[in-house]
């Protein structure tokens, strides 16, 4: 059979276009953040990551533009090599004293980051313990570990029993990282870290954590889970990217000095990738010192996400219980959720559909999630077009 049969036979993506309910890849053509223009109209933006809403803020766009005419566009080499200026120096250095960790280092994206961390952390004879519903970029990086004969073991959703069930079985004196989400991607459920901490020392493991949707949305100050719940040295590693909260691209990972210098030298997803560019970096400077000097920020966020978690409720949606940026409304049927994709969509609201494969049978779902910089007439809008059309496709009463 011929390798790319699988390609040819593929024809699930182009079936959803005839039908005008395809939910991806639209292009922007303006982004003002809570405002996007697609296909020459302005749309309400209820789905994107750019939680504090500073990717068009003025002064983190100049601090991109400063880093082009000083540096260039790219540094041409990763940063074992030609590859690192100051800048790069600097945010970790400003981001390890953020997280109140020793060191930091910074990855090229946040995925290359949770696939470089734990490949080079867990390795022949170690184990990695993983939620099942972890990114997929733990997902990933974990797999790459069993592949490297590394065990990989898997407990239920944010389940502390279960996690102490299935670590019960592994030698005491055996490595072990239990690796999670703080905030999870999909559902924007906390995870429950108090007891994994428990674990962990119980049975001497350690702790790395992926804060890609909590940092700059819980925890003091927008310092993420464990800073949530008072547990910062407990966790021996967090990890986050600058995707969302610091208006750019790239990961980064915290931890002890050591630790992060033993990554630097023998994590091949950093080595032999090209460094961030220095627009990139210089964004993210920017973006957390706006973040230090703004913390109501989190704050307004967070009144904002609830604003209209707490609207969709009382309308009778099936709506995740959560303290974050994210709020999922359960639609429980592709159909139905490509439709109100749709609707939604033509009438000025923008939001993620999730469906299988991506969530499981039941699950699927309008993902949205909200800014710092949503205005509430925006928030309202929202609230009552989900109404209107629950209404109209028999989802809520």
């Amino acid at each position: 059979m011929d390798l790319f049969q699988k390609c040819y036979d593929y024809t699930l993506a182009d079936d959803v276009k005839k039908q005008g309910l395809y939910p991806y890849f639209h292009p922007f053509q303006e982004n003002e953040g809570p405002v996007v223009v697609i296909d020459g109209r302005k749309i309400i933006m209820a789905g994107s990551n750019n939680y504090l809403g500073l990717t068009t803020r003025p002064r983190v766009q100049e601090a991109a533009k400063k880093a082009i005419d000083k540096y260039g566009t790219g540094c041409s080499g990763s940063r074992y090599l030609t590859g690192t200026v100051d800048l790069h120096v600097e945010l970790e250095e400003r981001l390890a004293k953020f997280m109140n960790k020793e060191a930091c280092l910074t990855y090229s994206t946040g995925f290359q980051t949770a696939l470089g961390v734990i490949s080079t952390l867990v390795q022949r004879g170690d184990y990695v313990i993983s939620d099942r519903e972890n990114h997929a970029c733990i997902v990933m990086g974990t797999m790459i570990s069993k592949g490297q004969t590394a065990e990989l073991v898997r407990y239920k959703h944010n389940d502390m029993e279960n996690l102490e069930r299935v670590i019960s079985k592994i030698p005491l004196d055996a490595p072990k990282l239990i690796v999670s989400d703080g905030v999870f991607s999909t559902s924007g459920d906390i995870l429950d870290l108090p007891p994994m901490v428990e674990v962990a020392k119980k049975y001497n493991a350690r702790i790395m954590l992926d804060d890609a949707h909590a940092v700059g949305v819980i925890g003091e100050g927008g310092r993420g889970t464990a800073s949530h719940f008072g547990l910062e040295d407990s966790v021996d590693l967090v990890m986050g990217t600058f995707s969302k909260t610091f208006a750019s691209l790239g990961g980064f990972v915290v931890g002890e000095k050591s630790v992060i210098n033993y990554l630097k030298h023998n994590s091949a997803a950093f080595i032999f990738s090209a460094s961030p560019t220095p627009a990139s970096v210089a964004a993210a400077i920017e973006s957390l010192k706006i973040l230090e000097e703004e913390p109501e920020l989190v704050d307004r966020l967070i009144t904002n996400a609830d604003r209209v978690r707490q609207g969709l409720k009382q309308l009778g949606f099936n709506v995740h219980e959560n303290r974050t940026a994210i709020v999922p409304v359960i639609i429980g049927d592709t159909m139905k959720t490509l439709l109100f994709w749709k609707r939604l969509f033509e009438a000025g609201v923008y939001a993620n559909a999730f469906v299988r494969p991506g969530v499981p049978p039941g699950m699927e779902m309008l993902r949205t999630s909200y800014m710092a910089t949503h205005e509430p007439e925006q928030l309202d809008k929202i609230i009552e077009l989900f109404g209107v059309i629950g209404k109209e496709l028999g989802i809520i009463g």
